[in-house]
């Protein structure tokens, strides 16, 4: 909402300063969002003369003017508007001034070989109106040399605010007024007693209310002018449009622009020599369509209300007349219209249209139904002011709705409910002042709320409006109390995990990334989603149609999208929710990230200090167990299998479990997939779920002593020959349990097929570590050992040594 600080004084009788109204204004909820003066951009313009005009020697649209800025010098200005004459007074811009309209510094140039001193500006580059068909053209008597803003008197400050939905009030510059005049910052003035003489000789119009439900209009009024003279509106109209960023169009429609900001009352004026017959306020037929000032044409249903005539839908009831009967400046009679709408008929008809408008803006917000005729009586009093004419009687369809509620208010509630303590008599003068009615000789009090504050419901409503008035800021600071010495834990066990996730996938070089929760249906699908439950009815885009059954289809494009802009080496990671289904229980949270080219854990890049290969399955498969150990998971205890989802490649891929559970999984993404998303042709990823991963132990458990022993281990080297489809885990798992007590550690250290091995199978070298805890190993208890080893390994996987 923008309104200007003359405009603002119109109703608030106040010496307080703009700070002071700026302060005061965000301290009672109309928060100040900007504050704009114009003067500022146009202080360097000053009036000048133009003393002579000669064609250009080499333009034939341009004139070589010879101006007088008022200081005593001459200066030649090279200009093409086509008023440019010899003794206009306009707007001097000298060089170095900003061009606040164009965005451009002046500075002396040439023009077709024709030096240029400056510029003789237009009102679009002074950036008043959009209007650039020639430069200013002023009063003879305009005094030259004295800088435009004084003259023009525009030194004017506009201010702006955002306000919430529920204080449609303030859509108005009285409602603001009448806020600050309740916080003490001055006295809103009465508002003008309007008295219009309906003359005789003019007819009265005629309306018909013609709707299925009558609060979809409860009331509709209607007053009939003749004789209007439409043309410009005066000055002081079209700047105070302009300022708020309207752009005057002509008396009639400037009129209803002006009160719908200046009492918040939306207004419509008809030609009365384009509607045709009686107006009838409806609801549309199926197929009807209108088009609208907006110039668009809208094909209507019947869940919208408009007002027609005989030829068909004339308005766009609450949210937009119709082109057809819009005023012009050939216009001479004119209907005037002030109703009712139903808020929320009118957003689903803005919302279903896709059209916004600031009568739609502050109907579905609603607006001050005692208003509604003398909004009318306003309206056609500033007509008759400004086109002349002669008004009719007022029509009136329909009944002017109470929308005063009475609510029981204890004033005690103010201190329960704030902290504020507020003495009584100055509780109800703040209601009375902001238009309540408050009847203080009643336990608890009766207060009854004006006809313009639909939103106050209750007693909350009411201590608000107490509180904001007499200031948050008098609220005394109260202290917490602290009931324990240590606080409990406050994340949840999820919570936790998110950011320990972040900061051990960050700390592996990865970047984070956050990706739409949306994504294409052919990507879902291709990451085993794209059910219908997970169709999303409205997408924002059609490549956003789906919920995103995995967090890899946004990273993959994310990646690809770096790639293509010369990024090949870069590790990306996202923790987010995901989507399985649409029932509770199918949102979980997934931690997953991806990995291109040569950008492994610590080696970034082609560099000297290291190989620079590229990233592989095996990284992928690192950052998913360095992800499970942060969070406290079991990652020495899972298993690995080889049933990856379709989306990875199937011989380069694993599976993370906890017994039954699925944890994770890993591996390269299967090249089909990355050729169809357009993606590079190798990338490694992971994703793990992190709900998946089992409770810490709430209870402490009673944990064997650390004990170390100041033996050496002793290290043995077994061959095993097995089939190619046996895990090299079954046989370090089977290892380890051969021997628990003395067993302590089982790695691969070599694979090995080819020459030696007989075919389908493998030569798999393990690494067995015995670490005594007593006494040296003799060399037969190392044997037996080692005997017991191979016999588990022989038992669990069907493995032979190798001679």
């Amino acid at each position: 909402m923008k309104f200007t600080l003359s405009w603002l004084k119109d109703h608030l009788a106040t010496d307080a300063s703009l700070e002071a109204i700026v302060d005061r204004l965000t301290a009672i909820g109309l928060e100040v969002e900007g504050v704009e003066n114009p003067a500022a951009a146009l202080a360097p313009f000053r009036i000048a003369r133009v003393t002579s005009a000669v064609q250009h020697p080499n333009a034939d649209r341009l004139r070589v003017l010879t101006v007088d800025p008022g200081d005593g010098s001459a200066l030649q200005v090279v200009c093409g508007a086509p008023n440019a004459r010899e003794g206009l007074v306009g707007v001097f811009a000298a060089p170095g001034s900003h061009i606040p309209g164009t965005g451009i510094d002046l500075a002396v140039g040439s023009i077709r070989g024709v030096e240029s001193h400056g510029m003789m500006l237009s009102e679009r580059e002074m950036g008043l109106s959009e209007d650039h068909d020639g430069i200013v053209d002023l009063p003879a008597d305009a005094p030259v040399g004295t800088p435009y803003v004084e003259w023009a008197e525009i030194n004017d400050p506009v201010i702006e605010i955002g306000l919430t939905p529920n204080r449609a009030d303030c859509l108005g510059v009285r409602g603001i007024a009448r806020d600050l005049a309740a916080a003490g910052l001055g006295t809103l003035k009465p508002a003008p007693a309007i008295a219009i003489a309906a003359a005789p000789e003019v007819a009265t119009p005629e309306v018909t209310l013609d709707l299925p439900d009558p609060a979809l209009c409860p009331a509709f009024a209607l007053c009939l002018i003749e004789g209007v003279e439409n043309g410009p509106s005066p000055e002081w109209l079209k700047k105070r449009l302009n300022a708020i960023g309207l752009r005057p169009i002509n008396r009639l429609v400037d009129v209803t622009n002006y009160l719908t900001y200046d009492v918040d009352r939306p207004l419509h004026v008809f030609d009365a020599d384009s509607v045709k017959g009686r107006l009838t306020v409806r609801a549309a037929k199926a197929g009807e369509t209108v088009e609208a000032l907006d110039g668009r044409t809208y094909t209507l249903d019947p869940s919208v209300v408009v007002i027609a005539d005989d030829n068909g839908v004339e308005s766009l009831a609450g949210v937009m007349g119709g082109e057809a009967s819009g005023s012009s400046e050939t216009t001479t009679r004119v209907l005037v219209e002030s109703a009712l709408w139903d808020p929320y008929n009118i957003a689903r008809t803005g919302r279903a249209l896709g059209l916004n408008s600031d009568a739609r803006h502050r109907f579905e917000r609603g607006v001050d139904p005692a208003f509604t005729v003398p909004g009318l009586e306003a309206a056609v009093a500033m007509i008759l002011e400004l086109c002349g004419g002669k008004a009719g009687p007022i029509t009136l369809a329909g009944a002017i709705p109470d929308g005063t509620r009475t609510i029981e208010f204890p004033p005690s509630e103010i201190k329960r409910l704030s902290g504020l303590d507020v003495a009584p008599d100055k509780a109800a003068e703040v209601l009375e002042t902001l238009g309540f009615t408050v009847d203080a000789g009643t336990a608890p009090w009766s207060v009854t709320t004006p006809t313009w504050r639909a939103d106050v419901e209750g007693k909350a409503d009411l201590v608000e409006e107490v509180v904001r008035i007499v200031g948050i800021d008098d609220v005394a600071p109260t202290p917490m109390p602290r009931l324990e010495a240590v606080a409990p834990r406050v994340l949840t066990t999820l919570q936790s995990r998110v950011s320990t996730t972040r900061r051990a996938l960050a700390s592996r070089g990865m970047v984070e990334a956050v990706t739409w929760s949306f994504v294409g249906h052919d990507d879902a699908t291709a990451f085993g989603g794209g059910g219908e439950a997970l169709r999303l009815a409205n997408p924002i885009a059609e490549a956003l149609s789906d919920m995103r059954p995995s967090l890899l289809p946004g990273l993959v494009r994310a990646v690809t999208r770096n790639v293509n802009r010369g990024h090949p080496d870069l590790a990306l990671f996202e923790v987010g929710q995901v989507f399985a289904g649409d029932e509770p229980g199918d949102q979980t949270t997934s931690a997953a990230g991806v990995r291109q080219g040569r950008a492994r854990p610590g080696e970034t890049g082609r560099h000297w200090s290291h190989g620079g290969e590229a990233a592989g399955v095996f990284d992928a498969k690192a950052d998913i167990l360095a992800a499970l150990a942060a969070i406290g998971g079991p990652a020495d205890k899972a298993d690995i299998t080889r049933d990856a989802p379709a989306h990875y490649h199937p011989g380069r891929s694993g599976t993370l479990r906890l017994g039954p559970k699925v944890l994770g999984h890993f591996g390269e993404l299967h090249p089909a997939l990355l050729a169809a998303m357009d993606a590079p042709e190798r990338l490694v990823a992971f994703e793990l779920t992190l709900e998946a991963v089992p409770e810490p132990r709430r209870k402490a458990t009673k944990k064997p002593a650390f004990t170390a022993s100041d033996l050496m281990p002793v290290r043995r080297d077994f061959a095993f020959l097995v089939a190619d489809e046996i895990d090299a885990r079954a046989i370090t798992r089977a290892a380890k349990g051969a021997r628990k007590d003395l067993v302590t550690d089982a790695t691969v250290f070599d694979v090995y097929r080819g020459q030696g091995v007989p075919e389908g199978q493998k030569s798999v070298a393990v690494e067995i570590t015995l670490q005594p805890m007593e006494r040296t190993l003799t060399d037969e208890e190392i044997d037996a050992v080692s005997a017991a080893v191979v016999a588990a390994v022989t038992k669990a996987t069907g493995a032979t040594l190798r001679g």
